[in-house]
């Protein structure tokens, strides 16, 4: 069974509008959904209307939360701003075989790789190879 970290942008983009192609994350048998306490705080607070934000608490009721973690130490070479290592840092803690995020800028030339033991992965990478 995969084990999926949502970082903050997969939620918020879920959330945005009711026909989201993400949505099929939630529906994709033998997944485990998970995120932090973080992820989600930080794809609340971008949201902007009560309907988006009413979207997001109903998707998360069927995602496994966990608290916000500490950093680790990081792998020789793998540098990421400080707003982002929460994210890896979500993913490690709650053991996630992978990561799945939309945030090129910062994860992608890390896309397909393995980071402290979780595969880095875009939700359209992950999903085209279910």
């Amino acid at each position: 069974m995969d084990r999926l970290f949502l970082d903050a942008n997969v939620l918020f983009s879920a959330a945005w509008r009711e026909e989201s192609g993400l949505l099929r994350l939630w529906h994709l048998p033998d997944v485990k959904l998970l995120t932090s306490t973080y992820a989600l705080e930080e794809a609340r607070i971008n949201l902007r209307t009560p309907a988006q934000r009413l979207r997001l608490a109903r998707l998360v009721e069927r995602v496994e939360t966990i608290p916000a973690v500490h950093s680790p130490r990081l792998p020789a070479g793998v540098v990421l701003p400080a707003i982002d290592q929460p994210i890896l840092s979500g993913a490690v803690q709650a053991n996630a075989s992978h990561l799945i995020t939309g945030d090129k800028e910062h994860f992608g030339r890390f896309f397909g790789r393995k980071l402290l033991g979780v595969t880095v992965l875009p939700p359209g990478e992950y999903l085209r190879r279910k």
